[in-house]
């Protein structure tokens, strides 16, 4: 039934878990597994293969920006890259991390995303969604640090190599 109803209607985003991915691939940006690069780096070939990236976000997605500037009480912060979602009709902030997720990247994302709802977006649109992309995550930090009933923000893990055949079918066992 629901195959049926997915070729018939298409994916259907009903709420922002919808549209975000836990895994995404980013073999495309040329760079090395488990090689020193920074996040600098990791956005700056993001941007370059930003057609790629889109398609590899899913549905919907535009570009708005990168490096976008938040000021309050003479502080300044800067979100790695602002998309825009036409289906969710939200603004989608994503941060990029080198390494294992920290709850502090949990907190800093949960600002980005206030910011955004309460200053930014207007009142039509959906809440802002924060994406961290990590390439490691611990299940547990994500879920003590966010509360039981998030949709707001999310940890996603990249991967710059597809996975080996071997290490895929060590998987499909």
């Amino acid at each position: 039934m629901q195959v049926l109803r997915l070729a018939k209607e298409g994916q259907l985003f009903e709420r922002p878990q919808d549209a975000i991915k836990d895994s995404y691939r980013l073999e495309f940006i040329g760079l090395p597994e488990k090689a020193s690069y920074s996040e600098t780096e990791l956005e700056e070939k993001l941007i370059e293969k930003l057609e790629s990236f889109i398609l590899e976000l899913g549905t919907g997605f535009t570009f708005v920006g990168r490096q976008e500037r938040i000021s309050f009480d003479d502080k300044h912060f800067r979100v790695d890259l602002v998309f825009y979602n036409r289906l969710l009709r939200c603004f989608v902030l994503i941060d990029l991390k080198i390494g294992e997720l920290k709850h502090q990247d949990i907190g800093q994302m949960q600002m980005y995303v206030n910011y955004y709802d309460r200053k930014i977006k207007l009142k039509e649109e959906g809440k802002t969604i924060g994406i961290i992309l990590c390439q490691n995550k611990s299940e547990a930090v994500v879920e003590f640090t966010l509360p039981e009933n998030n949709t707001q923000i999310f940890a996603s893990k990249y991967m710059t190599v597809l996975p080996s055949k071997q290490s895929l079918a060590k998987l499909s066992m």
